[in-house]
């Protein structure tokens, strides 16, 4: 890493860890909204999310080519179409998940925040009991002790007794719980629409700027479309 040069801001990501929930889509949309916004991530890919994202998109997320597929998986829709979107990836920062000894594991190292999303249901136990067990948890605790915000966008359905008291507990030890439910006053059309408000909702969260969806202005019938 370079050293900060005099007057040079240090560079702050925000973390994105991605656990093995399904809910790829999200995950791409949140990052394509970072990186549009011109924040810096860091990309942490749990090992249980690499098998979500070959599934859902037929997508095989290497670490020696990570910014090959990532921009595939970055360019795909909702629906799966490849070629959708265009994103700029040149701020984006990988770390594999068993590197334990990575810039994220540490609350020396500088960032804004992190964000979830997907979250699967063990990803939000192993956080809220502090099991540190990869990068991905590692960086969740870290993030908490630190401060900083965490927003974690938990998709899992019914949610079970279990599950909601670990939820109860990252959210007074201070994180943002975010459930994967999308709206549709905003008028969805598309699948993709439903998906970006479940991403805006996660930003809005963190305190990022974005245009993922139509905002709600206290009029009714807003969202619906002509016949």
């Amino acid at each position: 890493m370079n050293p900060v040069k005099p007057g040079e801001t240090p560079r702050a990501p925000w973390i994105v860890g991605v656990s093995g929930a399904s809910g790829t889509p999200y995950a791409a949309a949140v990052l394509r909204a970072l990186l549009a916004a011109g924040e810096s991530v860091d990309l942490v890919v749990s090992r249980a999310s690499r098998l979500t994202l070959l599934d859902e998109t037929g997508i095989s997320f290497r670490d020696g080519h990570w910014r090959d597929d990532l921009r595939e998986w970055l360019a795909r829709g909702a629906d799966g179409k490849p070629g959708t979107f265009d994103a700029d990836i040149e701020d984006v920062r990988y770390w594999n998940a068993g590197d334990l000894a990575a810039g994220p594991s540490s609350g020396s190292y500088p960032t804004k925040g992190m964000l979830i999303v997907p979250a699967s249901t063990a990803c939000v136990a192993g956080v809220a009991l502090g099991l540190s067990k990869d990068l991905l948890q590692r960086s969740a605790s870290v993030t908490l002790k630190e401060g900083r915000k965490l927003v974690v966008a938990v998709r899992e359905t019914p949610l079970g007794g279990q599950t909601l008291r670990h939820l109860v507990t990252l959210d007074d030890a201070g994180a943002i719980v975010v459930p994967a439910s999308p709206a549709f006053y905003a008028g969805a059309t598309h699948i993709q629409d439903l998906v970006d408000f479940v991403a805006g909702r996660v930003l809005d969260a963190a305190g990022v700027e974005h245009r993922l969806y139509r905002r709600w202005k206290g009029e009714l019938g807003g969202g619906a479309h002509p016949t």
